[in-house]
């Protein structure tokens, strides 16, 4: 098991020194049925302010499939998040609006949350285009291969989030 360092004032200590002069623009999209379950507990409103240390929130968009509770929308919508019902795969929906943040020149930063290794490209991809990653995961089953891939790695727990101890350094 990984050392972690854990805490809301941690986080925003250390993304507030990552940050370069300067906020950051950020895109913030989030993998809803994956992430945002009961047993998960996620705070969309801590995501939203771990993210305000480091930059501006520019577009923040959750993903939810057709089967999303009216409640759950709400939900989504009352802390600010632009809701996206996808009739289909999610997956690919989040994809490809992944792959315009890429192209936007107004975003600096794509963040995203989910466990999912399926996102490793779009990750790489906006690597290769200069833009920051960071990556808010939930465990169990948050993908190694999504971890190694983003710039900075944010653990969500039951208890508040953390980073792994070797991104403190």
């Amino acid at each position: 098991m990984q050392n972690v360092k854990t805490g809301f004032n941690s986080i925003v200590k250390y993304l507030s020194t990552k940050k370069e002069i300067g906020r950051r623009s950020i895109g913030l999209l989030v993998d809803g049925p994956n992430v945002l379950r009961k047993e998960f507990d996620v705070n969309l409103e801590e995501i939203r302010d771990v993210l305000k240390e480091y930059g501006n929130v520019k577009i923040g968009r959750v993903f939810l499939n057709q089967y999303a509770s009216n409640k759950l929308v709400e939900a989504v919508e009352n802390n600010g998040f632009e809701p996206v019902i996808c009739s289909s795969d999610v997956d690919v929906r989040l994809a490809v609006e992944g792959m315009d943040l890429v192209h936007n020149p107004n975003i600096d930063t794509l963040a995203l949350v989910t466990r999912d290794a399926d996102f490793k490209p779009l990750l790489n991809k906006a690597n290769e285009h200069g833009k920051e990653t960071i990556i808010f995961g939930v465990e169990p089953g948050f993908s190694t291969a999504l971890r190694n891939s983003s710039d900075y790695v944010v653990i969500l727990n039951t208890g508040g989030v953390s980073i792994p101890e070797e991104e403190m350094s």
